[in-house]
């Protein structure tokens, strides 16, 4: 990032995402029937809720409107004073900006909301309005509790451009995914101590790719597979439960009413040394993506949530111009392995993505 921009905000974490569905009661079920998420508030066209260990107002809002999408990726800051850093950098930055007063979104202080250079929605905030936590209300927890949100995966058809956007904000790199040509295919960047606060997935872009709350043990994410088959909504499981590679996670992908990709996720690593080393993985390794080898189902590289500009309105989609991931590990010219010394031989071959 260029040197002369001013002193950037102090991020924490990930904090919240706002996304806009088309039939409330069909997500209020979603997220709260089967996701068990807490519901802070309820108003005619919204749902604000949180996880079992939270504390503050929310982590997610779910908002009706006419479309589908992802209205914004919302990020703790460690002071108010932060966010005067955050409306001076991302003015030199010469991107939209707005500074909003405390209230603009329930439970939520003073903000600054921009879209990055990258073409998202962000909002950065300190002061929320505190609430139970649930941590130890054992009573109220199902099989399936989650217990945080954990990270924002985003479609961005610059990886290498969007890495050091977010260096330029204090992120460092935990993983990422290259080929021998330097082809940068995804990376996963951290504030809090874990292996990411923001995936960065290259693809047509901006889109919103999903978002992810995390679970205490394996058991609770199989739980939310049985219950899902219990009520015949298995469909609704896009793929998993299985074992990242990147991360050493283990995870499930569902699909909400509407289609928004929503991640449970356990078991990653603590990152919070400074010399924490990056972990490169080789895009055709079969194990990047999942660690026991299954093929990823082609629409979790496709399909992605729009994102909307700080007006509420789509944003444009711009193709990516590299090698895109999928199609350099299956097809014709495409080819994997298990053991990178050894020619795949077997039916994955050609399946694999």
């Amino acid at each position: 990032m260029n040197d002369a921009l001013p002193t950037p905000p102090d991020v924490i974490r990930c904090a919240y995402a706002e996304l806009v569905v088309t039939d409330l009661e069909r997500s209020k079920w979603f997220y709260t029937e089967l996701l068990g998420l807490v519901v802070t508030a309820e108003t005619e066209d919204a749902l604000y809720l949180r996880a079992f260990e939270e504390y503050l107002h929310h982590s997610l809002v779910i908002r009706k409107g006419p479309v589908a999408a992802c209205a914004k990726l919302a990020y703790r800051v460690r002071t108010p004073q932060d966010l005067d850093l955050a409306e001076d950098y991302y003015r030199a930055l010469e991107v939209p900006v707005r500074r909003v007063p405390a209230g603009t979104t329930r439970g939520i202080g003073e903000a600054v909301q921009v879209v990055d250079p990258l073409g998202f929605p962000v909002e950065f905030f300190h002061d929320a309005e505190h609430v139970e936590r649930f941590t130890q209300r054992y009573d109220l927890h199902g099989a399936g509790a989650i217990s945080r949100l954990d990270h924002f995966n985003v479609v961005t058809p610059d990886v290498p451009a969007a890495r050091e956007y977010y260096e330029g904000l204090g992120f460092k790199v935990s993983e990422d995914i290259e080929d021998e040509e330097g082809t940068v295919y995804a990376a996963w960047m951290y504030r809090k101590p874990t292996v990411h606060d923001v995936a960065l997935t290259g693809g047509d872009g901006p889109r919103m790719h999903h978002i992810a709350f995390a679970t205490h043990e394996r058991s609770q994410i199989l739980h939310l597979c049985d219950h899902l088959g219990a009520v015949r909504r298995s469909d609704q499981i896009e793929r998993g439960p299985g074992r990242h590679g990147v991360s050493n996670a283990f995870y499930l992908y569902l699909l909400d009413p509407d289609g928004h990709r929503i991640e449970i996720y356990t078991h990653d690593y603590y990152t919070g040394d400074p010399d924490n080393p990056v972990v490169t993985w080789d895009v055709h390794d079969n194990q990047r993506r999942d660690w026991w080898g299954n093929p990823v189902v082609p629409s979790w590289y496709s399909n992605a949530s729009t994102v909307l500009d700080l007006d509420g309105d789509p944003r444009e989609v711009v193709e990516r111009e590299d090698d895109r991931e999928a199609d350099v590990t299956i097809g014709a010219d495409g080819f994997s392995y298990t053991r990178k010394d050894e020619v795949e031989q077997g039916f994955k071959v050609g399946h694999q993505v």
